[in-house]
């Protein structure tokens, strides 16, 4: 990568980050100020304190997260992103709910003022896409270049995404309180985790003998690179072989795998609309999608579902921001976008030296731990287990 490369990657989002901001701030920001005043005044529970220090979004007496805890996370979200291509937005969702304490104070606001509840859960559902945006833009651009994106698996499942993307935020901005995001959060990550630790067993692995094949290549190719030695496939990555309407073909390392494209299309329309739901990039949908049902090695699902998250993002924010007046703390993101930028580098070069089966055991931990903490959370009242 030169240096001229990733200049003019980091003007990119930045000029896309500061358009949105200009054109979607004014809107936005008179929704927040009449739920505002709406809101009982005081210091109590529920209460806004008008003396108090402005926190988040500018609301008198909100969290104040410390400006370097957002890189450190920001980075955290990067890396995790860029490395298995999911995680990303349940990890930012996370950092939002429970790290900088966004969810507890949200929630104070239950029975005093139900519509500021709302546009604080619709905030953070669309803060936590900006996060996963960025990575997924920054690690789409890599992963292509090291010849590990599928690209016409990518633009089907985007083009599938992009009605989902849509759809949801139209029919769910200020519907949902900040109880039923973190339960149903927490249930739809537990999902995807039990499913996840199926796949590691040995039954779950039974069809999965090209996936195996490819990621074994593509391990043995680096590990004779790291010796020195000249190796078969050179700089083969990913190599379409064949374009069609009802199959697409393209070798990984030597290994060659098939797919109709009705299929990506259908699945990225459900998996952009749950993941539009509780406002993530909903990569944990589709690496298990690609790994289970394409039956692709890990090496390649990360950069394809990154290309996938991006387009979704980009239709979900969009659809939050300008449809349905929905408020961003764009100074408080701008601090955590820094963190994303710097993860979203460090991700494709480590997660080369991380066996596949490794990637899969640090998703399946991370999902169940977080799918069981926020649904007690959410529907109980309290996580069982500690940190949420």
């Amino acid at each position: 990568m030169t240096k001229k490369y990733w200049i003019i990657v980091g003007l990119v989002a930045a000029v896309a980050v500061i358009t949105t901001l200009m054109l979607a701030s004014p809107a936005a920001a008179g929704k927040l100020e009449e739920a505002i005043a709406k809101t009982p005044q005081g210091v109590g529970k529920g209460m806004i304190d008008s003396k108090a220090a402005p926190g988040f979004m500018g609301i008198p007496g909100a969290p104040s997260p410390f400006w370097l805890f957002g890189i450190l996370w920001g980075i955290w979200v990067g890396w995790i992103f860029s490395t298995v291509g999911a995680f990303g937005g349940i990890m930012a969702g996370v950092g939002h709910i429970t790290v900088f304490g966004l969810a507890d104070y949200g929630r104070s606001f239950k029975d005093t003022s139900p519509v500021l509840n709302k546009l604080l859960t619709d905030s953070i559902r669309t803060s936590n896409q900006y996060l996963v945006g960025l990575s997924a833009f920054i690690s789409s651009l890599t992963y292509y270049r090291m010849g590990r994106l599928v690209l016409p698996l990518g633009l089907c499942l985007a083009g599938g995404g992009i009605a989902g993307a849509y759809l949801i935020p139209v029919l769910t901005a200020g519907k949902i309180n900040l109880s039923q995001y973190i339960g149903f959060f927490g249930i739809i990550v537990l999902v995807i985790g039990c499913f996840l630790f199926y796949e590691t067993t040995e039954a779950g692995q039974k069809s999965k003998k090209a996936a195996k094949a490819a990621a074994a290549a593509f391990e043995s190719e680096h590990i004779k690179r790291a010796a020195g030695e000249v190796t078969e496939h050179g700089a083969a990555g990913v190599q379409v072989t064949h374009w069609g309407a009802s199959k697409i073909s393209f070798t990984f390392y030597g290994v060659e795998f098939s797919f109709a494209p009705i299929w990506p299309i259908l699945g990225g329309f459900v998996i952009a609309a749950i993941s539009a739901f509780i406002g993530v990039g909903g990569g944990f949908l589709y690496v298990p999608f690609l790994t289970s049902i394409a039956g692709l090695p890990m090496y390649v699902v990360a950069g394809t579902s990154a290309m996938a998250v991006l387009v979704s993002m980009i239709t979900s924010i969009f659809t939050f921001m300008f449809i349905k007046g929905t408020p961003i703390d764009f100074l408080f993101i701008g601090v955590e976008l820094v963190g994303i930028f710097i993860g979203s580098i460090l991700g494709p070069y480590t997660s080369k030296y991380i066996p596949d089966r490794w990637l899969k055991r640090i998703f399946v931990v991370l999902a169940v731990y977080v799918g069981v903490g926020y649904t007690t959370k959410g529907f109980l009242g309290y996580s069982i287990f500690p940190g949420m």
